[in-house]
């Protein structure tokens, strides 16, 4: 099957329909793009649940996704905006590197897993794992987390305007947690910590960044964080491992 593109003149959107155009020749497509690049807008029609896709990117375009991805939708990303106009599968935005991916409905488990940069925004609500093993990302969640989120997560932010599952933040290194609402219970290690000024500026900058700064309230959120007591092997901490 060849790429059929809808082509109109330059800095225009590049509109492709999978429902007639395969997968893999997008995603060529998409890697194949220069980075001075004229086609910087592209739609995709009838996602259909298909997995990766804009997996890989690594350009400052925007993809544009009207309707539901499937697995590891803009895994990968390096630069480029990508926009899911309704529900995502596991692993949107898995170790994405910079950019933008904004998911305008539900996702499922592993929400930005392992990412190290970039602004991962899900305006429903993120199911288990959300942010695990995070390295530098910033995930802003609208809705409510499942059980686990955070496991591991190193560095980073995650921002929750709803509720969190059991066992926040279970191992947590450096990564900054804001939780709105109520959150089930904390994973070893990770505890409740002060809200100062400096937090509530960094929290500003995360919901500022995600275009809902005047729309909650900063002194709604709470801080959790590493207690740091299993940085290091110690056998007083033994049953926490």
């Amino acid at each position: 099957m060849n790429l059929v593109l809808s082509r109109v003149p330059p800095d225009a959107a590049t509109h492709v329909d999978l429902a007639t155009s395969s997968l893999r020749e997008l995603n060529s497509a998409l890697h194949k793009l220069a980075p001075d690049t004229h086609e910087t807008l592209w739609k995709v029609a009838n996602p259909a649940g298909r997995h990766a896709i804009a997996a890989g990117l690594d350009a400052p375009v925007t993809v544009e996704i009207d309707g539901p991805v499937g697995y590891y939708c803009g895994g990968m990303n390096k630069q480029a905006h990508i926009i899911v106009n309704g529900n995502a599968g596991v692993g949107v935005g898995e170790n994405m590197m910079s950019g933008l991916i904004h998911v305008k409905g539900d996702a499922s488990q592993s929400v930005g897993a392992t990412g190290n940069g970039g602004l991962l925004i899900v305006d429903g609500n993120a199911s288990a794992r959300c942010g695990i093993s995070m390295k530098g990302i910033d995930i802003v969640v609208k809705g409510s987390i499942g059980h686990m989120s955070a496991f591991m997560a190193q560095a980073g932010t995650l921002t929750v305007l709803g509720d969190a599952g059991e066992a926040l933040g279970d191992s947590l290194y450096e990564a900054r947690l804001f939780v709105r609402g109520s959150v089930a219970s904390l994973g070893a290690d990770c505890v409740e910590k002060e809200m100062r000024e400096e937090h509530r500026a960094l929290l500003a900058a995360k919901l500022e960044a995600a275009g809902i700064l005047g729309e909650v309230d900063i002194g709604e959120f709470r801080r959790y964080g590493s207690a740091r007591t299993l940085y290091h092997f110690h056998v007083d901490n033994v049953s926490s491992y």
